[in-house]
């Protein structure tokens, strides 16, 4: 069971990575009409979400291959959203419009991303330290 760890990790990052993916560039580049369906949406927010989606892809891959890297890189994906979220906290009580579930959404998002930034530690860093 502790192989299967990497593999479904990757792929539900890689999941995840695709379909953030898909719907933040869907709102920067305005493909589809979703911009218009998103409503006041907070563009360094929609950014902070392109980034790190590109990031998720990564770290699947760092996953499956059990490359040291991939807790970093989600750990950066991490800081990302953190500094995006105070951001947009800032933005809301400074009186700028947003969708109040833009702060579940990226509660959300931290969680999933930390969570997964302490699986590849425990997975992949900490299991290699071990074997050393």
């Amino acid at each position: 069971m502790k192989n299967a760890v990497p593999y479904i990790s990757a792929i539900l990052l890689a999941s995840f990575g695709l379909l953030t993916l898909f719907l933040s560039s869907s709102v920067i580049f305005d493909l589809f009409g979703i911009r218009a369906k998103e409503g006041n949406y907070v563009l360094f927010v929609v950014w902070a979400n392109f980034i790190s989606s590109i990031l998720y892809l990564f770290t699947a891959y760092g996953f499956l291959k059990r490359k040291r890297w991939t807790a970093l890189l989600l750990s950066i994906s991490g800081i990302i959203l953190i500094i995006a979220f105070i951001g947009l906290i800032i933005h809301a009580n400074s009186g700028g419009l947003y969708e109040t579930k833009t702060i579940g959404a990226m509660i959300f998002r931290i969680s999933v991303t930390l969570v997964f930034a302490l699986l590849a530690w425990f997975s992949i860093i900490k299991k290699q330290k071990n074997v050393s």
